[in-house]
């Protein structure tokens, strides 16, 4: 019976030591009121936000970069796009092939470029007649040629940085010898003042409907061409030698700026400024 009792006793004693040691692990340091690590869960979610927080801080850092960036780029086409305007009573001088300034009061000097349809008007210095009261439509190489010497008086209408006129300034008519107003080929054809005559010579393409066609001197007249231009090859323009007969090859519009652009011999019939007959001279 007393060996029974202390047998309880001593159990219970060891229940009690047990459950105490227990509670001592389970409140010792580094646990939390869950039992879990203090290195566990909360840590990793702080670890989470801070990745988190720092990618954010990278995003809107490269965001700032590109927008930076796209700023800088649009700036730069800004300032690449060209000067557009018109340019009064200027000088024009070369710089080099294709590439010119204007000297223009009020405006300073401007650079500009041309292109194949940037059209040039000449008074007698690029080309053309100083006495004619109609400006001639010249050639690019006339431009080049005719400002290498010096400077040449002009107006030039620009967009974008290229020229899409330069039109030559007569001298100043003396007074009382009429207004001095200034007429493009163009005018003068319209108004019934275009040249007339025949020519035999090099015919030449300026632009799509117009040519020039120089003497043996290498004098050259410029015209136009209609649609009522009687156009005959005999193998130059189009056709063939053999077989064209006396009046040749009827041929079209374009076959004549094909060969005008190599040039080629021909007899030109000219109307106020607009070629009647074109007949090559092969």
């Amino acid at each position: 019976m007393i060996n029974r009792h202390l047998r309880k006793a001593v159990l219970a004693s060891v229940a009690i030591t047990a459950g105490l040691l227990m509670t001592a692990c389970q409140s010792g340091p580094g646990a939390d009121a869950s039992g879990k690590n203090g290195t566990g869960a909360a840590a990793v979610a702080e670890k989470v936000s801070d990745a988190e927080t720092s990618k954010d801080s990278s995003g809107s850092g490269s965001s700032g970069t590109a927008n930076a960036a796209n700023a800088a780029n649009a700036a730069n086409s800004a300032r690449s796009k060209g000067v557009s305007g018109s340019f009064r009573n200027g000088k024009v001088s070369y710089l080099a092939p294709g590439k010119y300034i204007v000297s223009a009061p009020g405006k300073g000097d401007q650079q500009f470029w041309v292109a194949d349809d940037t059209e040039v008007h000449g008074a007698g210095t690029i080309c053309g007649d100083a006495g004619s009261r109609v400006d001639a439509p010249c050639t690019l190489d006339q431009l080049e040629a005719a400002t290498k010497k010096g400077a040449v008086g002009a107006d030039v209408e620009m967009r974008n940085g290229v020229a899409t006129l330069v039109t030559e300034r007569r001298a100043a008519a003396p007074q009382g010898s009429g207004t001095g107003s200034r007429e493009t080929a163009v005018d003068g054809v319209d108004k019934g003042r275009g040249v007339s005559g025949t020519w035999f010579g090099n015919v030449s393409l300026l632009a799509p409907g117009k040519f020039t066609v120089s003497d043996p001197k290498g004098v050259e007249q410029q015209f136009f061409v209609a649609e009522d231009t009687d156009i005959r090859g005999y193998d130059d323009i189009c056709g063939d030698a053999g077989t064209a007969g006396r009046d040749g090859t009827k041929c079209t519009e374009e076959q004549l700026e094909t060969a005008a652009r190599k040039g080629f011999g021909a007899e030109v019939v000219i109307s106020n400024g607009i070629a009647t007959s074109i007949r090559d001279d092969h």
